[in-house]
């Protein structure tokens, strides 16, 4: 089955609405999460809504058109910035240690931009996680632990030195795809693969 490499931090909408189409190929989804604040400062990026606030305020425009269009909800998480990003990609990445980043993947995103759910806390993150069945308490040990911040330092600086300046990024092969509005070249690219 041919495989997508798809590169993503939590915070970006946009990884949301890419993935929501990502799951209708024919595909195999190998995820990367990253922190996108240290990648970015690691690649010299800056965050659109720092230079220039008037597309950062289109961009809440343009999400709504894009989750209307793929007719997928998206609803900004009430909790916003009490929310420990780096916290939910560290627990993912301790899930698929566990064998199962996809179930966690599928959770969290659909928690943080879908149908919002407490992720404020190490123990709310392990009882939304534990809902679709992982050892929630195993989980709420060990996201917070140095053990899994270099397993996410680790994968920023793998999506850094595979050439990654944002989310979401994805791969076929060797060919990089940025952003939720290129998944039609995407998909051409896996239709040449095939």
């Amino acid at each position: 089955m041919k495989t997508i490499d798809f590169y993503f931090d939590y915070r970006s909408p946009y990884s949301f609405l890419a993935l929501s189409q990502v799951r209708k190929m024919d595909v195999e989804i190998a995820f990367h999460p990253f922190e996108i604040g240290a990648l970015m400062r690691a690649v010299g990026n800056v965050p659109t809504s720092i230079t220039c606030a008037p597309k950062g305020r289109y961009v809440m425009t343009d999400m709504g058109r894009w989750a209307a269009h793929y007719g997928v909800p998206l609803n900004r998480h009430p909790q916003g910035s009490e929310i420990d990003a780096s916290r939910l990609l560290r627990a993912t990445l301790v899930a698929g240690q566990m064998g199962a980043m996809l179930a966690a993947v599928h959770a969290i995103f659909n928690a943080f931009w879908a149908t919002p759910a407490p992720l404020a806390t190490a123990a709310e993150v392990a009882a939304l996680l534990g809902a679709v069945g992982f050892d929630a308490e195993a989980l709420e040990t060990q996201m917070d632990s140095p053990a899994a911040q270099a397993l996410l330092d680790e994968a920023t600086a793998g999506a850094a030195s595979r050439g990654v300046f944002g989310a979401p990024t994805l791969f076929v092969g060797d060919d990089m795809f940025f952003g939720n509005d290129r998944l039609h070249f995407v998909q051409a690219r896996l239709e040449q693969a095939a």
